[in-house]
């Protein structure tokens, strides 16, 4: 969702980087951009082991994705061609899901916003797994609930972590460049082509990988 659906990582970037400077942590926007990737908890576990009491993981996570929140609401858009790309893939009957790192109140946020819930078949988020990205699960449960092997599935990422997730799924991979350029990607992840928006792709092709 994040960055695939949307280019907000940089919001999400702002956002965390405002957060932590609450709690004297000071990260440049390159240095969180790095750093700060997945599941918020377990962000903040991996990046500042024994700092913060489980509550205070909450809150800070909880505080961040209420920056973010009020951050990105007067620029929400999808990326250039996906309404239209949503569109016709619903008028074919094409089952979509969502697998995505992000909390419920945030999927909630997107969806509710631009009225998106019609087009989808499964929503997964943060709540729905035990495990983050880059473990396949969230995926693998869209799939699940889809119907539909994950091999048979096209995903869409836009991070090295959500791309080795999507290969660890055994699904193909079209990477948006919203966040992360086409260089920083070692060879392999299951990447069939690299897109910058959704212009770029029709059905046409999707059908045919």
């Amino acid at each position: 969702m994040d960055g695939t659906m949307f280019d907000n990582m940089m919001v999400h970037h702002r956002a965390w980087q405002k957060k932590l400077q609450e709690y004297d942590i000071h990260l440049t926007i390159e240095e969180v951009k790095a750093k700060i990737h997945g599941v918020n908890v377990e962000i903040i576990e991996r990046e500042f082991p024994g700092r913060f009491t489980d509550d205070e993981k909450v809150e800070l996570a909880n505080g961040k994705e209420a920056t973010y929140r009020e951050i990105y609401a007067p620029e929400i858009e999808l990326l250039p061609g996906l309404a239209e790309l949503f569109h016709e893939l619903k008028r074919r009957n094409i089952p979509m899901g969502v697998g995505s790192a992000a909390p419920p109140e945030n999927v909630e946020f997107v969806l509710n916003t631009l009225d998106l819930w019609h087009y989808f078949d499964a929503i997964k988020h943060a709540d729905d797994v035990q495990k983050g990205k880059p473990n396949p699960e969230v995926f693998l449960k869209v799939a699940e609930e889809l119907g539909i092997d994950p091999s048979e599935c096209v995903i869409f990422e836009d991070t090295p972590t959500g791309a080795k997730a999507a290969e660890n799924a055994g699904a193909e991979v079209i990477l948006v460049t919203t966040t992360h350029p086409k260089e920083e990607f070692e060879t392999g992840y299951n990447i069939t082509r690299f897109i910058s928006d959704f212009t770029e792709v029709t059905v046409e092709e999707l059908l045919d990988m």
